[in-house]
């Protein structure tokens, strides 16, 4: 038992050291946009850590269909805002996910993992190789998240015809 609230411990200081280097990362390497609202009202998209695919797409005539088009950096505080915004509308079905996936953070493989397996006891996402992957959100939100919204895996994807083709066969 002494062991394991060690391990724990030393989990707690390394998460706790990691959100500090966000934090020099973040005024080290501004990134003044995370999202760009559109007209459509049922599907989001999530270019993962692809700043100029998230350009892209906000400047193409795709915005029309699209609720909103952002950016997912990491596995925890990152998805927890995405159920949070995403379980506050009403009207949202489907999330694309396309672009690259964090290096280090997976948040793209922590919320495809969410979405088929949810949280063990301790608000951690089952099955994923990101390394914190520890949502905040409360059980009840995440399940509807789960249950809301489809997600439709395009990772690795940044040809905008494709994603313009995915986005028309859902709307």
């Amino acid at each position: 038992m002494q062991r394991l609230v060690g391990e724990i411990t030393n989990l707690n200081i390394k998460f706790q050291l990691e959100q500090a280097a966000g934090v020099v990362c973040k005024v080290i390497y501004p990134i003044p946009v995370t999202s760009f609202s559109g007209k459509g009202t049922e599907v989001a998209i999530c270019t993962l850590s692809s700043i100029d695919l998230l350009r892209k797409i906000s400047s193409d005539a795709i915005m029309d269909k699209l609720l909103i088009v952002g950016r997912l950096f990491s596995e925890n505080k990152g998805i927890d805002q995405l159920i949070q915004f995403c379980t506050m509308s009403f009207t949202l079905r489907y999330l694309i996910i396309c672009g690259k996936d964090t290096n280090g953070h997976y948040p793209a493989d922590a919320l495809m993992n969410l979405m088929q397996f949810g949280l063990d006891d301790q608000c951690k996402i089952i099955g994923t190789k990101a390394p914190y992957p520890f949502i905040r959100c409360p059980p009840n939100l995440v399940n509807k998240f789960r249950k809301q919204i489809k997600l439709i895996d395009l990772c690795e994807c940044y040809n905008l015809d494709k994603i313009t083709e995915t986005v028309n066969d859902l709307t």
